[in-house]
């Protein structure tokens, strides 16, 4: 069982029972799910997930003001239920692991995540925070949420990100794209500079993973769960096979350069079929600046191509 249905059916079985039992006035006010840190929230987990920070259990979401009111004693019945009724884990923990479980002030779980306690207000925030960021604010599941406060944030952050930002992002990877994978690879095997090449096809890969999620409208999430989250991505997912490929597997670096320009001809035909560029090449830094043409914000059409 992986650890959201896990935690899932701890909260229906005993959670929203104790909620109704000891906090009837106060119950509605209250969500409840699991989302954060951690492979469970990217319904990721398996079996070797299990050998270090997993402890069954689940996250009850509330407002600053419930929690000065009555956030204490919602502690203590969730560290009753889960003494009674939490399975038991033998996993081990690490330095920088953190449970998403428990009592959490909403503003807090954002906060911890994204740097800020709700949605972003401005531009700027949206292009700087760090996509793997947003994409463990978004993850997991919401069991409960009567009142909508922590759904709303969510939302707002799975769809809200201005089409401007979006659009500088996508000119940024285009443009590294083309200089580490298409232009600097071959250039720095010509040098003699084997290290270096394996960097720039390192970083090709990285920001190819990026465009990827951002042609469909996702966050990239944390490097390690990069390649399993774009296979399911209707576009481009199957991207993710050549681009693992690159990394993984030994092979001619003529074999990788045509590799990597087969990705770029696809990222290429994308973003003509979204309408985010009208060029024929199959070089992606003339479609970084044909996709910066298209930003109707000045201040942010005005940056540099590789900025965000």
């Amino acid at each position: 069982m992986q650890g959201i249905e896990a935690a899932k059916r701890l909260y229906e079985d005993f959670g929203a029972p104790m909620l109704e039992r000891e906090f009837p006035a106060e119950s509605a006010r209250i969500a409840a799910g699991l989302a954060g840190h951690g492979s469970e929230c990217f319904f990721f987990d398996d079996e070797i997930s299990r050998d270090h920070d997993f402890t069954p259990g689940f996250a009850l979401w509330i407002t600053q003001e419930d929690d000065d009111a009555f956030g204490f004693r919602l502690a203590r019945a969730y560290a009753e239920l889960l003494k009674e009724h939490g399975p038991v884990s033998s996993a081990g923990s690490s330095a920088l692991g953190e449970a998403e479980h428990g009592v959490c002030v909403i503003g807090d779980f954002y906060t911890r995540h994204i740097g800020i306690p709700g949605a972003p207000r401005h531009w700027r925030e949206w292009l700087n925070i760090p996509e793997y960021a947003f994409a463990e604010a978004v993850n997991g599941s919401v069991f409960r949420d009567d009142s909508g406060i922590f759904s709303g944030i969510r939302e707002t952050i799975l769809h809200g990100m201005p089409e401007d930002v979006r659009k500088k992002k996508l000119a940024a990877r285009a443009a590294v794209m083309a200089q580490s994978g298409q232009y600097n690879f071959l250039r720095c095997l010509k040098h003699g500079e084997r290290g270096a090449a394996c960097l720039a096809l390192a970083e090709f890969v990285r920001n190819a993973g990026s465009m990827i999620f951002l042609l469909n409208r996702r966050f990239a999430p944390y490097y390690k769960w990069m390649f399993r989250a774009m296979r399911s991505l209707p576009r481009l997912g199957i991207m993710a096979e050549p681009l693992e490929f690159l990394l993984a597997e030994s092979a001619p670096d003529s074999v990788k350069a045509e590799i990597a320009e087969s990705v770029c001809a696809g990222v290429a035909e994308e973003l003509r079929d979204q309408g985010l560029s009208g060029s024929g090449e199959t070089y992606l830094e003339p479609h970084a600046f044909e996709i910066m043409k298209r930003i109707r914000d000045r201040e942010i059409r005005e940056l540099h191509v590789m900025e965000g």
